[in-house]
């Protein structure tokens, strides 16, 4: 099935995973790509910034966007969010949407499905989460999804187990419009490393938490200084209340060095140098809802 180099018009464009809350988008980034890019957590609603990454093939070039979960918002931030992501929508030009292999399909399924009919990218349905469910469920699964709306194809994958995620690719690729190279050779993602570095502190902070903080943290990286071989980045992590500034500090301090030396960890794998992380946790009083503060911590 070798086709001679010159018979495949070379492809570039833009694509996204959209979906619910923790519909696996980011993990199914991050095994596309082959390295950790979007922040994955298992808590709802961690995606934020919208991140895109470069996928580099001979005959094609996938730009990968990452968007928060569409969700009914109950706060300006959520409001923000929600707006971000049917922005992205309009402008991209493959969407998958990604509904887990092991959850019935609800009305926030159906509610996307909507609000996708109404667009002019070609629209996927991208069944994740496949290594959870036996063969008998998930033939149950791609006839619900199949019946749920007008999809260009239905594609099942499993992002964990690495299972049909390249054949994923090709299906993305092959709706690209036909296209010069978008992006340099090795750029891997367009986000300045502040906003990467941030996303990593904030992942860290959020392992753990209970349950009220996901929303409540933000980060903002006030500084990198190179200092040969070294890397000195000040941050700051927001939260809402003094109660929460207290939980992610911990006793006597041990939950934010946990922090740190995790985020620190990740940070020298992205940058790859050696780095001083300097963190320091502040209150900015029910942020979220303040639109001067939620402008101050880039949103």
């Amino acid at each position: 099935m070798s086709a001679e180099p010159t018979s495949r018009p070379y492809r570039a464009g833009f694509t996204c995973f959209v979906g619910r809350p923790n519909a696996g988008k980011s993990t199914l980034t991050n095994a596309i790509v082959g390295q950790k890019i979007a922040i994955t957590s298992n808590k709802p609603q961690t995606t934020r910034h919208v991140i895109r990454a470069v996928l580099h093939r001979p005959d094609s070039q996938l730009v990968l966007v990452d968007t928060p979960g569409l969700h009914r918002p109950r706060t300006l931030l959520g409001e923000r969010l929600n707006d971000l992501v049917r922005q992205t929508w309009s402008e991209v030009d493959v969407i998958g949407l990604c509904i887990p292999a092991d959850e019935p399909i609800g009305r926030g399924d159906r509610f996307i499905t909507g609000e996708l009919a109404e667009l002019k990218a070609t629209v996927l349905a991208v069944v994740t989460k496949t290594d959870l469910v036996d063969r008998k469920r998930l033939a149950e699964q791609l006839l619900a999804v199949s019946e749920l709306g007008e999809f260009a194809e239905v594609v099942p994958v499993s992002a964990v187990a690495g299972h049909q995620v390249d054949t994923l690719v090709e299906v993305m690729t092959r709706y690209l419009p036909e296209s010069p190279q978008l992006y340099p050779d090795d750029m891997l993602t367009d986000d300045p490393e502040q906003v990467l570095v941030a996303e990593l502190i904030r992942e860290a902070a959020l392992e753990g938490v209970r349950d009220e903080l996901p929303h409540s943290i933000a980060v903002v990286v006030e500084e990198m200084i190179p200092e040969g071989q070294l890397m000195r980045i000040y941050a700051d992590v927001y939260v809402e209340r003094p109660s929460q500034k207290a939980i992610v500090i911990g006793h006597r301090g041990s939950r934010l060095k946990g922090v740190g030396t995790a985020a620190r960890r990740q940070i020298e794998e992205l940058l790859g140098t050696r780095v001083y992380l300097d963190l320091h946790v502040r209150v900015a009083k029910d942020w979220q809802r303040d639109p001067k503060q939620l402008r101050k911590l880039g949103f």
